[in-house]
């Protein structure tokens, strides 16, 4: 969609994100206390935050060793609709002639960027941290789009926000953009090693995720295996490859271990990269009580995955492989004009290599069916193209994840609605 990509827009827009922003409370550091337990888990080389946007959830669990918080479409909206921004939205909508001068579609747009911010501003007062905001869906196809939202949004506090962006073929370039403009980018809804492999070498994002307990889910929500360990097995891949990258091409991109589901994934998968725990996650780690010696490197665990039946093998197996054909289109992509690119083009690029399930051409019916599944896919629905690799598993899951984002991002998108006069 057209924007109005004015300067007037896009500074009255940030000022009221920032309306009455003071800063991180420095007082609230000797308010926080510090935790062995977490102590290990740093002393072996993870960063943990906490998965919510819940401040008063959030402060209970707190401590000094946490450092980042992540938002995303469906934890704002909780905060959202519990009201708790009515009244500045209804005010906003009432003072703001630069807001009410711009259509409806790019009105709903500028005021959940504003309610991204400034609810991403509020966790910043209360713990000083990093906070991961996210864009609005309707901009996950729009490659201008992400890139110009993605850097303004950033910009309302670079100090401390971070900026998801969904994987999507429009994603993957504009993180690039948005890396090479200095934007710290939250490169979300990863399902596989493959998938971060190819982001870290083309868009070196800060950070990439693994969704490991949708990945769990998915096996065990479609009878295909006791579930354990597949999110898991994916998740070590992932760190490995990242790893790699980091070590012989100097990379800074790092792994999240997202989507957690339980302590026992904590004690699991220790020394990843970035933890991100929901509250109950951590609470669930906490009362645990894990010794020492329980806790060691994920790189000296093995994570046996036992599936049932044949057919679903091969699928499952593409989230954690990545073979050498791989790594060869994913550095003859590189000589690409890659400035020149967009969503269609690095969609027909792996097409002619054949590996247009990474990027398949969802139709219309395929969307339907999608959001009808929800985040986690009927197997038996897409059984038949993901055996014969028309769709990839790790691209289904992403777009599922989106879908259901979207929904949630939908329900803020009428709880703002509801103002406009």
């Amino acid at each position: 969609m057209r924007f109005n990509t004015s300067h007037h827009l896009t500074k009255a827009v940030e000022a009221l994100a920032l309306e009455g922003f003071a800063g991180p409370d420095a007082r609230r550091k000797d308010t926080w206390e510090s935790s062995r337990l977490w102590q290990r888990l740093r002393r072996l080389g993870t960063k943990l935050w906490l998965d919510t946007g819940d401040l008063k959830a959030a402060s209970q669990r707190w401590s000094t060793e946490f450092e980042a918080l992540t938002t995303n479409n469906t934890l704002l909206n909780r905060e959202v609709q519990k009201g708790i921004y009515d009244d500045y939205i209804a005010e906003t909508l009432s003072s703001s002639s630069v807001l009410r001068d711009l259509d409806r579609r790019q009105r709903i747009i500028e005021l959940a960027l504003i309610l991204n911010a400034r609810h991403g501003l509020r966790l910043v007062e209360r713990f000083d941290a990093w906070v991961s905001v996210e864009l609005h869906t309707d901009l996950a196809d729009d490659l201008e789009g992400t890139i110009w939202y993605g850097k303004r949004l950033f910009q309302i506090y670079p100090e401390r926000f971070l900026i998801k962006v969904p994987l999507t073929p429009a994603g993957y370039l504009a993180a690039r953009r948005l890396s090479e403009a200095g934007v710290r980018v939250n490169f979300t809804l990863g399902f596989s090693a493959r998938q971060n492999y190819l982001a870290a070498m083309l868009a070196e994002p800060a950070f990439v995720n693994v969704f490991l307990g949708r990945l769990n889910s998915f096996v065990t929500d479609n009878d295909l295996g006791d579930g354990e360990n597949v999110g898991e097995k994916t998740l070590a891949a992932s760190q490995g490859v990242v790893t790699e990258l980091r070590e012989l091409r100097s990379l800074v991109t790092q792994q999240i271990a997202a989507s957690m589901r339980a302590g026992d994934q904590v004690t699991a998968l220790a020394g990843v990269n970035v933890m991100t725990l929901p509250v109950a996650v951590a609470d669930d780690f906490v009362s645990s009580e894990v010794s020492s010696e329980e806790l060691v490197p994920l790189s000296d665990r093995q994570f046996p995955v036992a599936l049932e039946g044949g057919q679903p093998e091969a699928a499952v197996n593409t989230l954690w492989e990545v073979p050498p054909s791989f790594r060869q289109v994913t550095a003859a992509m590189l000589d690409e004009p890659l400035e020149d690119y967009d969503a269609d083009d690095l969609q027909a690029f792996f097409v002619e290599r054949g590996l247009g399930g990474l990027f398949p051409e969802w139709s219309e019916d395929d969307r339907q069916v999608i959001c009808e599944d929800g985040k986690i896919p009927s197997y038996p629905r897409w059984a038949d193209r993901l055996h014969s690799g028309d769709v990839a598993l790790d691209a289904l899951m992403s777009i599922s994840g989106l879908k259901q984002f979207a929904a949630d991002q939908q329900a803020l998108d009428d709880r703002i609605v509801a103002h406009f006069s």
